[in-house]
């Protein structure tokens, strides 16, 4: 605080006043040895012996070095050595921490709270009437208020606690005599209620002392817990919280007294989330909840905001916590409200993208008038794109939330990585995750109709879509000129370096193979036929089974060739240890399922050949014989790049016996 830093420099000055005087007197002495020595030398040595040296009981330090003066200011990079402090300067510090500091305020709590259980008390009991409490309330305070002025010359510290008290007991009664007994008008309370608000901030600001806005303005959110009845007010209790943060937002453009700050962020969302779980109903609530929720959001946001771009101080991991905590707890509390009820549901998306265009105002605010560090920029923004991607899905469905996701996480990585910005590559490790997930989803989703299309469809469309961000994505990555240097945030999440490739390997695959799929699903639909049976009407169904297996071997054909690209491009060019690990692995699985499966189904298709069974209504042709010949020599091409790859260097074990040995079984 800025009281606290005048009397460290006063402090500081006599110090360095001290250390002055002790060198002057160091010299002097000094010099009075050396014209002591010079005399006794003109005299020559007495009988006794050589002469005496000289005693004294001055005990000095030797003149060693010029003593350094300490300065607060931006440029000291270390601070004086601290001295251990002798045991009775420990004890006596710890008496006036006890007694100056934390006694006093316990104290004023104390009085506080019995203040407020002394007016439910009287409320319950009907001891005495309502406008007698009151009036004896305000005169209470008073009194308190008057105590603290008096003391405030000698005993600053104590008559801030004292000012505290007396404006929490105000706020107490103030809204008890509106809200309780109606003794006075709307108007009337809320001009109340801001006048207590200014005098708060001024005394705060005056005394320079934070427990005034801790004990006046944050122990005002008590009020309601302490004297409601249950059958309160939403619209007055909220704004009775809201003129209490404009308390706030105004000091903190003076001063950012963190606790104060954090203390009232906590306890308003605490009240509201207490009203939303017991006291919200969207048929009565919606608009009152929404405008107070969104009040308190920009209160908080200004605050936050308004001591980062006035001082400039710089921005942190404590900021990015709040900053956080602040928007989603908007951001949940708003979607909460508007999806309980029925036309506000329809207008998820527009208030999502509303939360993205606010933080994009406060973002080209800061970048136009280069307010703040870059580093608070570059998070707000981010948060603009966080809630644009959270729209996606509230408002739309389907593949065009894997493409928006995928080319945000593109977008994101390429400025974090090339541009030097860590946040946004951060930011952009969540979306491949989220698009990867909105991708299988699809996949999963996906519904092959008669006028299915192969290859010419959404469905494939947007695989190629997220297929290429990611390219580009695996591209910047594995660039020299774009590693990340040791020790950077980045280079710690090296879990990545396997997913990114990986999710870029799974989907081509999968993109793919989801076609073979589709083209023989969509034949084997269009193979019903129905035949009658007799004269009755019965009739049988039959599907023309070949189409499945030639499904299934075709499948297997694709894979064997998928394999053998990958493993002739990691020969070539990539020579990645672990790529080749993964690619011999999945070829040794697929050359299990080759023999244990996809034999048995080429048999199945010869049978049917020989037999032609239903040939009447399904061609049975010689394509049932060569397919054969066809799947082993996609084989013996994946056996063939297979034996070229383990006789790639850099191998930790000799894998060609077992690879010998898995040929000839095969």
């Amino acid at each position: 605080m800025p009281g606290d830093d005048k009397n460290i420099d006063q402090l500081l000055e006599k110090l360095n006043r001290l250390l002055e005087k002790q060198e002057s007197f160091q010299n002097e002495i000094n010099q009075l040895k050396q014209e002591i020595g010079s005399l006794r030398l003109q005299k020559g040595p007495t009988p006794e012996g050589p002469p005496p040296t000289l005693q004294t009981k001055v005990v000095v330090t030797p003149p060693q070095e010029k003593p350094k003066a300490y300065h607060v200011g931006p440029t000291q990079n270390k601070p004086p050595t601290k001295r251990k402090l002798p045991s009775f300067a420990i004890k006596n510090s710890l008496e006036k921490f006890i007694g100056e500091i934390l006694i006093n305020k316990i104290g004023i709590i104390v009085l506080v709270i019995g203040v407020a259980i002394g007016a439910k008390y009287s409320i319950e009991r009907q001891l005495i009437n309502p406008l007698t409490r009151i009036i004896l309330g305000y005169l209470f305070g008073l009194v308190l208020l008057g105590f603290a002025m008096k003391l405030k010359e000698k005993y600053r510290n104590y008559s801030a606690v004292l000012v505290s008290g007396a404006m929490a007991i105000m706020y107490f009664i103030t809204f008890a005599a509106y809200d309780f007994y109606g003794l006075i008008g709307q108007v009337p309370a809320f001009a109340l209620m801001v006048a207590f608000t200014v005098f708060t901030v001024i005394a705060s600001l005056q005394y320079d002392r934070q427990v005034i806005g801790i004990f006046g303005l944050v122990g005002g959110y008590a009020v309601p817990f302490l004297l409601s009845d249950g059958q309160g007010n939403h619209v007055v209790l909220f704004s009775y919280v809201a003129i209490i943060n404009i308390g706030i937002l105004i000091i903190a453009f003076k001063k950012y007294w963190k606790p104060l700050f954090y203390s009232a962020f906590a306890l308003t969302w605490l009240i509201f989330l207490t009203w939303y779980v017991t006291g919200f109903e969207a048929r009565y609530h919606l608009a009152g909840a929404l405008m107070f929720c969104t009040l308190f959001f920009i209160i908080f946001y200004l605050s936050f905001l308004a001591y980062k771009l006035i001082q400039g101080e710089k921005y942190g991991k404590s900021d990015m916590v709040v900053l956080l905590s602040n928007s989603f707890l908007y951001f949940a509390f708003g979607y909460g409200i508007l999806n309980k009820h029925d036309i506000g549901g329809q207008f998820l998306g527009l208030f999502t993208l509303a939360n993205a265009l606010m933080h994009f105002v406060v973002s080209l605010v800061v970048f136009r008038k280069k307010l703040a560090d870059r580093n608070l920029f570059y998070f707000v923004s981010g948060l603009v794109l966080v809630f644009i991607t959270i729209a996606i899905p509230v408002q739309l469905d389907g593949n065009w939330v894997t493409i928006l996701w995928a080319c945000e996480a593109a977008l994101l990585f390429w400025i974090g990585r090339t541009k030097g910005v860590p946040i946004y590559e951060q930011l952009s490790y969540p979306l491949m995750i989220l698009g990867f997930f909105s991708l299988t989803g699809d996949w999963l989703e996906r519904n092959i109709s008669l006028d299915y299309n192969p290859v010419f469809n959404t469905q494939f469309l947007s695989s190629l879509v997220f297929i290429a961000a990611f390219a580009i994505i695996n591209r910047i990555n594995f660039q020299k000129k774009h590693q990340l240097k040791p020790g950077s945030i980045q280079s710690d999440w090296k879990l990545f370096n396997f997913i990114i490739p990986a999710i870029l390997i799974f989907s081509l695959y999968g993109s793919l193979l989801l076609e073979i799929m589709g083209f023989f699903d969509q034949r084997y639909d269009q193979s019903l036929i129905e035949v009658r049976l007799n004269q009755d009407g019965m009739v049988k169904i039959h599907y023309d089974e070949d189409i499945i297996r030639f499904k299934a071997i075709w499948m297997m054909n694709y894979t064997f060739l998928f394999l053998t690209v990958i493993s002739f491009i990691n020969i070539r060019k990539i020579r990645d240890k672990v790529l080749k690990f993964v690619t011999l692995a999945t070829a040794f699985l697929a050359l299990v399922v080759f023999l244990a499966g996809v034999l048995v189904i080429l048999g199945m298709l010869r049978e049917s050949y020989l037999e032609q069974y239903l040939g009447e209504y399904y061609q049975r042709g010689f394509a049932n014989l060569y397919i054969r010949y066809i799947a082993f020599g996609f084989l013996a091409l994946l056996l063939f790049v297979t034996r070229q790859h383990l006789a790639q260097p850099a191998s930790k074990r000799d894998l060609k016996l077992p690879f010998e040995l898995v040929l000839h079984v095969a």
